[in-house]
């Protein structure tokens, strides 16, 4: 791609941005997709890997990995990792570094779901895994329950924060804080930074008009589906939402993040200029790093005891 298309690029992700593919086409073969995506998988282990303790449980139709820090005693807090994809691509394997890395750098217990995914299980099969990791989560022995996070990137942001309005409206398990990060969150694609990035690295409009083409299969989308649709966002965890500048999601993000606040919420946002959906994947520059710094930071203070 041609990154003198965007003036505002952050001048660290030049060199990768040329090496990019326009990818505006990139869900239509969703077996190529997911072919392409595996590709991605480390072949070694992850740096902490001895350090953690993973157990996998069946819940309803997929699986659940549960990652421990080994030798660590009492209950800690309790994170659900929902890996993005378009709610088409992904798993829990391609998440598992990160998984790893999450449960040994917070000290926490760490679930992460192979939701099924669209086109084959549309709405609301996705959701329905999440919520199951949730209470699979929250009853988890050794897991303090008055202590559990929900994080989600891109189409698990919707997830995580699908997951999150469920659990106050059934009256589930009890979540102290939303990590929402690039989050999709709104099917109907009218804000202005979904139609003006029509050609952006990594994910475009395009691409958000085919992967909720997959996952609502004709469906009118609900508040669990897209959940800026939701009406009332009273009453919901504290939130750290984070958007790029060069995002076709950005807006509904802010958007989402100004709802809450106006629904007496206490957010933390944090939108990056300069940066793309993805930009996590320029390990090594400046702003990836301040990303994942920041992140981590927000889930440390809010996962801590008392």
């Amino acid at each position: 791609m041609d990154p003198s298309r965007w003036p505002s690029l952050d001048p660290e992700l030049v060199p990768l941005v040329e090496l990019l593919p326009d990818m505006a086409d990139g869900l239509d073969d969703i077996d190529a997709a997911r072919e392409m995506l595996a590709g991605f998988i480390p072949n070694d282990p992850p740096a902490a890997e001895d350090r953690v303790e993973m157990t996998e449980v069946p819940v309803g139709g997929t699986t659940v990995r549960i990652y421990r820090p080994r030798g660590v005693e009492g209950d800690l807090p309790g994170l659900l990792h929902i890996h993005g994809g378009g709610f088409a691509l992904g798993s829990a394997e391609i998440d598992h570094p990160q998984s790893v890395g999450l449960a040994d750098e917070l000290q926490a217990v760490v679930a992460t779901v192979d939701y099924r995914l669209a086109p084959e299980h549309p709405y609301p099969a996705g959701v329905d895994d999440c919520y199951a990791a949730l209470e699979l989560l929250a009853g988890w022995d050794g897991v303090d329950p008055t202590r559990i996070a929900v994080q989600g990137q891109s189409a698990g942001g919707a997830l995580a924060a699908a997951v999150t309005l469920l659990a106050r409206d059934r009256g589930g398990p009890r979540i102290h804080f939303q990590v929402l990060e690039i989050p999709v969150l709104d099917d109907r694609l009218d804000t202005p930074s979904m139609r003006a990035h029509v050609d952006t690295p990594l994910w475009s409009r395009p691409q958000a008009e085919q992967s909720w083409r997959y996952y609502l299969a004709g469906q009118e989308a609900d508040q669990y589906a897209a959940p800026a649709r939701a009406e009332d966002l009273s009453g919901l965890p504290p939130a750290y939402v984070l958007t790029c500048e060069l995002d076709p999601l950005r807006d509904e993000g802010i958007r989402y993040a100004a709802r809450l606040l106006e629904a007496g919420v206490s957010v933390e946002l944090h939108s990056y200029p300069g940066a793309f959906h993805g930009t996590t994947m320029a390990q090594g520059s400046e702003i990836a790093t301040r990303m994942m710094t920041e992140r981590l930071a927000a889930l440390t203070r809010a996962l801590a005891p008392g």
